[in-house]
């Protein structure tokens, strides 16, 4: 794709991803006496710029981001506005999603299983980062409520050094004010979503247990629990929440799992230190995995996607 020169101050130099609303760039900010800084820039789809409705969920999220500090959340430093649409500067984190590391590249159903210890070290630092998001307070000290609602491998980003850290707050909302989605259609991915919010129910923090329990089981088995043959069939599953069969996983990892997944809130993790609390415990059990060994791993599966893309693209 044809890319902008610039976007406000920044020089574009290609884009890293896209989805549902938005796209995101890599681009470069310069400075006096020859500063140079790399920044991911998120921007909406160019047949959404303009869109009332878009911008607002964006500058939200950008407001929402500016008040978040943590070292496994991506951190948002700036809204700006250039040639009729809003931007969003965050940090550049130099990896990839959880799920093409999974898959090997995008378009591929099944995942390849990750090393357990490299699994739990991922679940562990994505559950650091969802129990700040649901303590986070108001300046007067009031909790938010927020919850983040899309809990799932694509929006876990991995990096070279071994950081992990959990994005996305364009579709994160607090409890206390309402949020109508267009068209009534639930955002979120059927696999990942609680039941609660398949049926359009409230959200609470234990909401988010769900989905980093469906993360979980994927990263230890290659395959989502809940999956259908069809998205249909999917959110049925999902609705009713059967406990899946996980034969793969031992008793300690099985336990936590199927807490996460049942079907009434309540009956999940009282509060999300406490499932912080048992997936640390089951990751101690099975031995350390430093950050290097997550470094080494993503490494490894961004050779092989680079090796992948070059069969798949040959020089003419």
């Amino acid at each position: 794709m044809e890319l902008p020169g610039s976007l406000g101050p920044y020089r574009l130099l290609r884009r890293l991803g896209h989805g549902g609303m938005a796209e995101v760039f890599l681009a470069e900010a310069y400075g006096a006496s020859g500063f140079e800084k790399r920044v991911a820039l998120k921007t909406l789809l160019p047949e959404l710029q303009g869109d009332g409705e878009y911008e607002r969920i964006l500058v939200a999220e950008a407001r929402l981001g500016a008040r978040l500090t943590h070292r496994n959340l991506v951190q948002v430093h700036d809204l700006g506005a250039a040639r009729g649409t809003y931007y969003v500067r965050m940090d550049y984190i130099d990896g990839a999603d959880l799920d093409s590391l999974l898959r090997g590249r995008r378009g591929v159903e099944e995942a390849r299983p990750m090393p357990p210890p490299l699994a739990l070290r991922v679940a562990c630092e994505v559950c650091e980062a969802l129990a700040y998001l649901h303590r986070v307070t108001d300046d007067d000290g009031h909790p938010l409520g927020l919850v983040h609602r899309d809990v799932s491998p694509s929006n876990i980003l991995v990096s070279r050094d071994g950081e992990v850290k959990l994005a996305d707050y364009g579709i994160a909302k607090a409890t206390l004010r309402r949020e109508d989605t267009r068209g009534g259609v639930a955002r979120g991915k059927y696999a990942y979503m609680s039941p609660e919010q398949a049926v359009g129910g409230a959200l609470t923090a234990r909401s988010d247990q769900f989905g980093l329990g469906v993360t979980l089981c994927e990263m230890l088995t290659g395959r989502r629990p809940f999956d259908g043959a069809t998205p249909l069939d999917t959110l049925d599953r999902v609705r009713e929440a059967l406990p899946p069969a996980l034969p793969e996983l031992d008793q300690g990892l099985r336990a936590i799992a199927l807490r996460c997944f049942q079907r009434d809130p309540a009956a999940r993790y009282p509060r999300t230190e406490d499932l912080s609390a048992a997936l640390d415990e089951a990751r101690r059990a099975l031995g350390a995995s430093p950050t290097e060994a997550l470094a080494a791993w993503v490494g490894a599966r961004l050779a092989e996607r680079a090796g992948l893309a070059h069969v798949e693209n040959p020089e003419p």
